[in-house]
C-alpha cells in the first residue's frame, strides 16, 4: 500500500513539466539561502554534482552529434554552414555589447559608490593569435580528456569530413560498410546521451535549489543591495537584447515563427543556464531541446550549438559595455564615443576566445578595462555579486545560441516548423523529459 502511494506521489511529481520543477527549486533554494545564511553552504556538494553531471556530458555529446551531423553534410555545405553560424553570432554579439552600452548610459550604475580598498581578481586574457593556434589540438584525445571543446570541435569535423569522402571515393564494401558504423554507433551514441541528460536534470531539481541556497547563503541580502542598480542595469540590457535581437529581429523577422512557441522549446536550456551559469554545462539540454522541442536537424545544431557554446557570448559581451560604464563611474570617468566603440571591438574579439565556463566575465572585464586605461581593482569590487550576474549573461548565451540555431536551420531548410513546439500553438505542452 505505501509502495503504490508512493508510486502515485511520483508520477503526479513527474507529470509537472521539469522546467516548472526547477523553476520552483530555484527560488526556494535562494529563499532558503537568504534565510539561512552561512549554514546553507554545506548544501553546495549536491549542486556541485548537479553540474559535474552534466559536464561528464559534453564531449561525449559534442562526438556523437557532430559525426551524425557529418554524415547529412557534405564538406561544401559544412562550409557555408560555417560562415553563417560565425557571421551571425558575431553580429548579435557586437549588438549585444552596444545595448549594454546603451542602457549602462542611461542608467549610469556605480554612480555614488566608492572603490574602496577592493583587491583585483584578474587572470591573462589569451590574444586572438593564441586563440586561433589553440583551436588546432596537437593531441585530439588528451583534448576530448581535458573538456576543450574548439580542439574537439576541429577534430571531430575533420574526421566527419574524412569519413564522408572516403564513403563517396572508395569502392570498397568493407570501408564503406566501416564508415556506416561508424555513423550508427555516433546516432546510437548521441541517443543515448539525451536519456541520460534527462536522468540528470531529474536529480537536477535538487541540484538547483543546493546552488542557489549555497550563493545566497554566502553573498545575503547586505552584499547584494550596493550593487542593485548594477544588477537592475544588466537585467534590463538582457531583456532588451533577448526582446529585440533574438525574439524580435531574428525569431519574428527573420524566421517568421512566435517568439513564444521559441521560448517554450527553449525554456530547459534557458533555466538550466540560469541555474548552472555554465554555456558548456548547459550545451547537453541546449541540444536536446533544439532536436526535440524545435525540431532543428543534427546537421545544424550538432554544429552551430557546441561552436555556439564556446564563441557566441551575448551575455557576456553585454555585460562588458555595463560594465565598462559601471567602472567609468565608479573613478569619477567619462567614456566618450571612441572609448564606447572600443569597448566593442574588445569584447567581440575577446568573446571567441572566451570559454563558456563560470566566471568568463570577470577575464574578459580584465582585457575591456585594461585596454580604457581603467583600475583593474573594479574586477576585485564586483567579484562578489558576479555568480547572479553570471547567471543573467550566460541564460542569454544560451538564448543567442538557439536563436542564431533556429535561422540557421532555417536558411538550410533544415528545421521541421510544423512539429514540436512550433505546432504548440500555446494550447499544448511540449517537454522531452516528462514522458
Amino acid at each position: 500500500m505505501a509502495s503504490s502511494t508512493a508510486a502515485s506521489y511520483w508520477r503526479r511529481y513527474r507529470s509537472i513539466p521539469i522546467v516548472y520543477r526547477i523553476g520552483v527549486a530555484f527560488l526556494l533554494g535562494s529563499l532558503f539561502g537568504l534565510v539561512v545564511g552561512t549554514p546553507a553552504t554545506r548544501l553546495q556538494p549536491l549542486g556541485d554534482l548537479f553540474v559535474q553531471l552534466l559536464s561528464m556530458l559534453i564531449i561525449p555529446i559534442i562526438v556523437f552529434t557532430l559525426l551524425m551531423g557529418a554524415r547529412r553534410l557534405s564538406p561544401s555545405n559544412l562550409g557555408k554552414l560555417g560562415v553563417q553560424v560565425v557571421g551571425v553570432y558575431m553580429i548579435t554579439s557586437a549588438l549585444a555589447v552596444a545595448i549594454g552600452l546603451g542602457v549602462g548610459n542611461l542608467i549610469n550604475p556605480g554612480t555614488g559608490l566608492e572603490l574602496g580598498n577592493a583587491e583585483a581578481q584578474s587572470a591573462e586574457a589569451p590574444d586572438l593569435l593564441e586563440v586561433l593556434l589553440g583551436i588546432v589540438p596537437e593531441n585530439p584525445i588528451a583534448a576530448m580528456a581535458n573538456g576543450d571543446v574548439l580542439p574537439t570541435i576541429f577534430f571531430v569535423v575533420l574526421f566527419g569530413i574524412a569519413l564522408a569522402l572516403v564513403e563517396q571515393s572508395t569502392d570498397a564494401s568493407d570501408i564503406r560498410a566501416g564508415v556506416e558504423t561508424f555513423y550508427d554507433l555516433a546516432e546510437a551514441g548521441a541517443e543515448a546521451m539525451f536519456k541520460i541528460v534527462w536522468g540528470v536534470m531529474e536529480y537536477g531539481v535538487v541540484g538547483v535549489f543546493a546552488l542557489m541556497a549555497a550563493v545566497f547563503g554566502e553573498a545575503g541580502v547586505d552584499a547584494i543591495v550596493p550593487f542593485a542598480l548594477l544588477i537592475l542595469t544588466l537585467a534590463l540590457a538582457v531583456a532588451a537584447h533577448i526582446a529585440l535581437v533574438h525574439l524580435g529581429g531574428i525569431i519574428v523577422l527573420l524566421v517568421g515563427e512566435s517568439p513564444v512557441d521559441f521560448l517554450r522549446g527553449g525554456r530547459d536550456a534557458l533555466v538550466t543556464a540560469l541555474s548552472i551559469r555554465s554555456s558548456s554545462g548547459t550545451l547537453p539540454v541546449t541540444m536536446s531541446d533544439a532536436d526535440e522541442n524545435l525540431r532543428i536537424e543534427e546537421e545544424v545544431y550538432s554544429f552551430s550549438l557546441p561552436l555556439g557554446a564556446t564563441i557566441n557570448m551575448d551575455g557576456t559581451a553585454l555585460y562588458q559595455g555595463v560594465a565598462a560604464i559601471f567602472a567609468a563611474n565608479l573613478v569619477g570617468v567619462q567614456l566618450g564615443l571612441g572609448e564606447q566603440f572600443t569597448v566593442v571591438a574588445v569584447a567581440v574579439l575577446a568573446s571567441v576566445g572566451a570559454a563558456g565556463v563560470p566566471g568568463t566575465g570577470l577575464i574578459m572585464l580584465t582585457l575591456v578595462l585594461t585596454q580604457l586605461g581603467l583600475p583593474l581593482e573594479v574586477v576585485g569590487f564586483v567579484a562578489g555579486v558576479d555568480p547572479l550576474l553570471d547567471r543573467l549573461r550566460t541564460m542569454t548565451n544560451i538564448s543567442g545560441d538557439l536563436a542564431v540555431t533556429t535561422l540557421v536551420a532555417k536558411w538550410n531548410d533544415a528545421v521541421d516548423f510544423s512539429g514540436g513546439t512550433w505546432a504548440a500553438d500555446g494550447r499544448g505542452e511540449v517537454s522531452v523529459g516528462d514522458d
